[in-house]
Formats: structure tokens, C-alpha cells, sequence
């Protein structure tokens, strides 16, 4: 085997430069190996391609690794850590040689996959293959808009807003579908700030991927709009050569390309150039082994006795890269600088946006809905985003292909597509606001957290909520990271009504809610819809959730005739309506469209001299964050009796009302039909709580109850053994 040098004689790699990249591969080799697990061979063969990225074409700083004006990285092909991790210790982002030593440990700085807000100089968590790629399309998104709300004036490239996403993927990001889906997002919107870099070495975990992966790539992102080149360092006329002029070229030939994203196919053999082990499966995800590595070590030049050997001079050279880094950081700071002094009233919202404040007075701007007019909560969450389009220009957002079900469109807002893709239903341009993500709910998912892990604003994105199966992925990894993105899922439960069972979400609530970091938030009426807003745009640790209904609501008159006002709503649950006697007998609890049945059940319990609280309780998760006080102050442990209701299944609710409790709930699919007709005929009715509330009160006083309960229908929704 030849273990030809790279041939960088254009780009000025010195001899330190070549004895850097083979530095990475060792440090690959000896990381996987002390460990025992991991992925050397992509960090091995790819050391060249990102060497250069890191050293030669990244607009980036390690001594500010935030800076605004930097380039982003990412690297989608997230099994390969070892790509980024060892070109972050030869940079000087704060990993050391101890780091590299620890990976896939206990408490290291180097876990199995790169972690956001874990390893300085990693933008994104890229576990799942795929995510990385088409988060990274929201960053190139969301960069576009920035510059819009920033500095929409100035040239192409001028601004000092203006920076390129770069991202490194793997065959596999390429075969899951959720980068088809945001790929072609990305030619439509023409974003050439974004590059992609696929490492295409034939191989996955199962070998080669003739077996599974056979279409021509290249073209398929030609067609979907993309700039595409092809660097093949296999084809050279005297074997392997890798080509890291060719590569550079590319790179620099995709720059220039301003009006489309662009593709660079490279060629690689998987683990070049380990002997016994180059363009072989087994170096994808196992430790090459003894002899293997020795073979490598040997090959290249490297003490076989020693284990994670770095040459002082090299990592003395490439930690120069702050230095060498410093006259082009200069000249951004410069071009920032007059931007700031010719622009003070965005330069204001510059730094409001940075710092993550809302400006003053800004829940001014929420509608108050009148009482009494039935209003669906999905069309008061419209009316909300029109309203608050003016005072938040950060916010942004719009819909999997259902903006007029969903009701994400501000009013008067321009979309966000180039000028001429506008059509007649939606006008824009290229720094717009209202966002079509189309028929691609998994893509939308990912490109929300992209957009707000660039920095700046605050994305949303909405479908029905039986259509959340489609982007769980993306919402797990959102809720991992932290990312408070939006969701705005309507149509939230058989209340949607003649689209039947396949579109009607029954085990969705409880399904979303045991995602840890997601908060779910299902309003009761129109003005809990503004004030879950409300809560929702004061919330940044995670993402949120807006479960909404199709049909109409019932708006309480808030305040008065012993309603309560929203101001509970952030805490996730409140007493609605408190109890005559002042302490309960039963308590009711409801979120969504079912609160107005506990409310109806009241009235009866009263009147028959039940003392009954109901409780609205539009998010579990804000609620079981409050303190012990205020939860026992809303539920309180004396109370034994009580029923949640709500229009899913009741896995949810089983800790809350206990022992003694009872959920009306629905523990199978729906039907097609109007929503009056499915919540009577699936037992959704004042009728039933009722019966539920003897139900409880009974067993709380540790009887049975009765056998049958006046007004009950046959399995009204009571849950398993909790149905009469």
C-alpha cells in the first residue's frame, strides 16, 4: 500500500501540515482502540478533508468560539466524532490530548456522538444520521432571514451577516429520508450559503452499500436544485491520491455559487490508509486492532510503541490558527463596526436578539377574546401570531403544506422563498417571514431546531398533530439539546371529526408527553391560547408543543362568575372554578376542549351538593415544575375523588388522579363522523364526569360505587376497569 502524501502543493500545506493530518488518523486509531468502541476508519480517511476545513477554509476563531461573524460546522456523519473532536484539540477549542483519551467515557468532553452545549465548538447534537444535514438546511435558513431583519440593504457578501453552513456527511445521512425531505427544501429556497460535503466511501455497517444504497447521488441532488461536483481521490492514475488541491478547488468553486446550495460528492476508501483495514466494513464501527494500527503507525511514520503521539511543532502550528485568523476577524469587526454606527435601531435589536430578551411591554400586543363566542384554539393561536408579528420580529414560522389549518400565516406577512417561486395563494422574497416547508413534516422538525440553534430568532412549525409521528425524530432531538423551538399541532383529537381514525391522534398526548424536555400545552379556550403563547415564547430551555383544536370552543368569561383569570396558565395548572364549599369534594380536571365538559359537570355536581373544583390544567409538565405548595394548593392530597378528561388515551393522567381517581378518556381508535356526534357516541359528554365524579367520591370513601350511573353510556369513555 502507497501512503502517498496529500497533494496540497495549491492550498501550501508544509510538511507540518502533512505530518497534522497524519497525526489525526493515529490519534483516530489509538482513541477507538483505548476504548474499545467507537468509529476510526471515516475519521481516518476523511483526516485530510477536514484538516482543511479547519485549517485552511472555516471562517472561525478558537478564541471566540461564539463569534458572531464565524462559519458553521457540522458534522451530520455524528458516529464519526473523531472527525471533529481531534481537529477541535489541533485548533485550540479546549479539548486536550486527555479529552481524545476519554472518548465514549464517563464524564468526558468527547462523548460517543457530538453533544450541542457539551464540547465547545460543536453547534449541534448530530446523533441520529440524517439530522445533521437537514438541521443544517435551518441554519443556512436562518442566516438568510437574519441578514434580512439585519442588514437586507447590503451587496451579496458584503455584509457582515453573510457566512457559509458547511457540513460533512456520510452515505448513511444520505439514505435516511428526512435529508431527501430538507435537501430538496434547500434547492427551492436556493440558500448558497450552504455546502455540503458527502464522504462517499461505499460503506455502512453492513458493507458495502451496493446491497441497499444504488442511485446516483450527485444527480439526485442536481436535481434537486443543488450545485453538485464530484472529487474522486480513488481514480488517480498511479492508485489513491488524495487530491486536496481538487478539493479545495471544489470548495472555493461552491463559494462562488450564490444562487443555489451546493453538493461535493468525495470519493474516499473507508480507513486509507491502514493496512488490512482500508475500504473494509469492519473499520466503519469496531476498533481496527493491534496489528492494524501498528501497520498504520509504521506506514506513516509513527513510533508503533506510543500511544496518542502528537509532535509538539504540530500542534504548536495548528493552534496558531486564533493568529492566523486575526487580520480576517479584524476586517469583519471593522465592516461590523460601521454597520452598527449606520444602523442604530437594528443595531438595538442586534442586541436584544443577542442577549434572548423580549422587549417591554410586549404582552400589550395579545388579543383578549370576548367571552361567550365559540372560538377553535387553533384559530386564536392565529390571531395571537398576527398580533404579535409587529412587537416580535424574531418570530417566525409556518406549515407543513396546512398553513390554513394550521393558522400559522401572520397576516401581512411576505413568505420566505426567492421572489420568483411567489405564487398567487403566497407573495415573497428571499428575507421573508411566513415559511413553507411543504409535505415534509420530519424535515420541518430539523430545520426548526437549525434555525434557532444559528442564534437569533424563533422559529415555529405546524401540522396536525397526528402527523407528530412524522417528526418525533427531530423532536426528541430538539428536547435533548434544549432547543426551544415551536410546534403548533392542530386537529388535536377525534374532535377533528370526518377525516376519521387516520387523521384523528389518540395515544399522541401521552406519546409526546413521555418525551423528557418537551413541554406539551393543550389551552382550554381562546384566552388560554394567548397566555400559552405567552408562556411559551418566555420559555427557552426546551421546545414546546401547541396541541389546538379544530372545532370550536366555548370562551369563559374570565374573571367573573367565579372563572379565573389566565394567570395560571404558565404554571401549567390552576383552579379554573373553585368549589362552593371552598374545599372540593371531587376535583375535575381537563385540558383542551374537554375542559368545558368539566365545567358542564359541575353545574350538575353542585346542584346536587357535590362541592366540585375543576381544574384546568393545559401542560403536566409546567405544572409537576412548580413547587410543592403550589401543586398541593391546586390538587390537594386530601382530595382523593377526581377525574381528569381528556380526549386520548389516559396514560397520562394515572399518577395524578391516583387510586381513587377515574379518566374519562378513549382507549381505541375513532371514527368518521362530526365532532358532536364522536365526543356523544365515545362518551365525551357533561353526563359522563358526572358519573366518573360518583365513581371517585365512592371509591375515595373506599366503596365501589354504583353499578350504574344515570346518563353513563356504555363505555363512556371510562378507562379498562374504571368503565361501568
Amino acid at each position: 500500500m502507497n501512503a502517498k502524501a496529500p497533494l496540497a502543493t495549491t492550498v501550501g500545506w508544509t510538511d507540518l501540515d502533512l505530518r497534522a493530518v497524519d497525526t489525526v488518523r493515529v490519534l483516530a486509531a489509538d482513541a477507538v482502540e483505548k476504548v474499545g468502541n467507537g468509529h476510526p476508519g471515516t475519521a481516518i480517511s476523511l483526516a485530510p478533508a477536514a484538516y482543511l476545513l479547519y485549517q485552511n477554509v472555516l471562517r472561525h476563531d478558537p478564541a471566540d468560539p461564539h463569534w458572531l461573524g464565524r462559519d458553521r460546522f457540522i458534522l451530520s456523519a455524528g458516529h464519526s466524532s473523531l472527525t471533529q473532536y481531534i481537529q477541535l484539540y489541533l485548533a485550540g477549542f479546549g479539548l486536550e490530548i486527555e479529552d481524545l483519551e476519554a472518548l465514549r467515557t464517563w464524564g468526558s468532553k468527547t462523548p460517543g456522538h457530538p453533544e450541542y452545549k457539551h464540547t465547545t465548538g460543536v453547534e449541534i447534537t448530530t446523533g441520529p444520521l440524517g439530522q445533521g444535514l437537514a438541521s443544517a438546511v435551518g441554519f443556512a435558513m436562518a442566516s438568510r432571514r437574519e441578514r434580512g431583519l439585519l442588514d437586507p440593504e447590503a451587496a451579496p457578501g458584503t455584509s457582515p451577516f453573510d457566512h457559509f453552513v458547511y457540513v460533512i456527511a456520510s452515505d448513511g445521512d444520505l439514505q435516511e429520508g428526512v435529508t431527501s425531505e430538507a435537501s430538496s427544501i434547500a434547492g427551492t429556497q436556493e440558500l448558497g450559503n450552504l455546502i455540503v460535503l458527502w464522504d462517499d466511501n461505499h460503506i455502512s455497517i453492513e458493507g458495502d452499500t451496493e446491497i441497499a444504497f444504488t442511485e446516483d447521488v450527485v444527480a439526485r441532488y442536481e436535481a434537486y436544485g443543488w450545485h453538485v461536483q464530484f472529487v474522486d481521490w480513488t481514480g488517480g492514475p498511479d492508485g489513491y491520491q488524495e487530491d486536496v488541491d481538487a478539493l479545495h478547488a471544489a470548495i472555493e468553486a461552491a463559494k462562488a455559487v450564490t444562487d443555489r446550495p451546493s453538493f461535493i460528492g468525495l470519493r474516499t476508501l473507508i480507513a486509507w490508509p491502514t493496512p488490512t483495514k482500508t475500504n473494509d466494513h469492519s473499520s466503519h464501527g469496531s476498533k481496527l486492532g493491534g496489528e492494524a494500527i501498528k501497520g498504520l503507525k509504521e506506514l506513516l511514520g509513527f513510533d508503533p510503541e506510543k500511544t496518542f503521539e502528537v509532535d509538539p511543532e504540530v500542534l504548536a502550528h495548528t493552534r496558531g490558527l486564533s493568529a492566523r485568523t486575526a487580520p480576517v476577524k479584524a476586517a469583519w469587526q471593522s465592516a461590523f463596526d460601521a454597520w452598527r454606527t449606520a444602523n442604530p435601531e437594528n443595531a438595538a435589536l442586534l442586541d436584544r436578539l443577542v442577549a434572548g430578551s423580549l422587549p417591554d411591554g410586549w404582552t400589550d400586543a395579545l388579543p383578549v377574546f370576548a367571552a361567550g363566542k365559540a372560538v377553535a384554539t387553533r384559530a386564536a393561536s392565529g390571531e395571537v401570531l398576527s398580533a404579535l408579528a409587529p412587537v416580535l420580529p424574531e418570530l417566525w414560522g409556518g406549515s407543513a403544506d396546512l398553513a390554513g389549518s394550521n393558522n400559522t400565516t401572520m397576516k401581512g406577512e411576505p413568505s420566505f422563498i426567492p421572489a420568483k417561486r411567489s405564487t398567487h395563494e403566497f407573495a415573497g422574497d428571499e428575507f421573508g417571514r411566513t415559511l413553507h416547508f411543504g409535505i415534509r413534516e420530519h424535515a420541518m422538525g430539523a430545520i426548526l431546531s437549525g434555525i434557532r440553534l444559528h442564534g437569533l430568532t424563533r422559529p415555529y412549525g405546524g401540522t396536525f398533530f397526528t402527523f407528530s409521528d412524522y417528526m418525533r425524530g427531530s423532536v426528541r432531538l430538539a428536547s435533548l439539546m434544549g432547543v426551544p423551538a415551536i410546534y403548533v399541532w392542530t386537529h388535536d383529537s377525534i374532535g377533528l371529526g370526518e377525516d376519521g381514525p387516520t387523521h384523528q391522534p389518540i395515544e399522541h398526548l401521552a406519546a409526546v408527553r413521555a418525551i423528557p424536555g418537551l413541554t406539551v400545552v393543550r389551552p382550554a379556550d381562546a384566552n388560554e391560547t394567548a397566555a400559552a403563547w405567552a408562556a411559551t415564547i418566555e420559555h427557552t430551555d426546551g421546545p414546546v408543543a401547541l396541541v389546538l383544536t379544530r372545532q370550536n370552543v366555548p370562551t369563559f368569561p374570565r374573571g367573573e362568575d367565579g372563572f379565573a383569570t389566565t394567570e395560571g396558565v404558565a404554571k401549567g395548572a390552576y383552579v379554573l372554578l373553585e368549589a362552593s364549599s371552598g374545599t372540593p369534594d371531587v376535583i375535575l380536571i381537563g385540558t383542551g376542549s374537554e375542559v368545558q365538559l368539566a365545567v358542564a359537570a359541575r353545574e350538575t355536581l353542585e346542584a346536587a351538593g357535590v362541592a366540585t373544583r375543576v381544574v384546568s390544567a393545559p401542560s403536566l409538565e409546567w405544572f409537576s415544575a412548580q413547587d410543592e405548595n403550589y401543586r398541593e394548593s391546586v390538587l390537594p392530597s386530601s382530595v382523593k375523588a377526581r377525574v381528569s378528561v381528556e380526549a386520548g388515551i389516559a396514560l397520562s393522567w394515572h399518577k395524578l388522579v391516583g387510586d381513587a381517581g377515574r379518566s374519562v378518556s378513549i382507549e381505541h381508535y375513532g371514527a368518521s363522523a362530526d365532532d358532536k356526534t364522536l365526543f356523544r357516541e365515545f362518551g365525551f359528554t357533561p353526563e359522563a364526569v358526572v358519573a366518573a365524579a360518583h365513581e371517585t367520591i365512592a371509591a375515595a370513601r373506599g366503596g365501589a360505587g354504583p353499578a350504574n350511573n344515570p346518563g353513563l353510556p356504555d363505555n363512556a369513555g371510562l378507562t379498562g376497569d374504571q368503565q361501568v
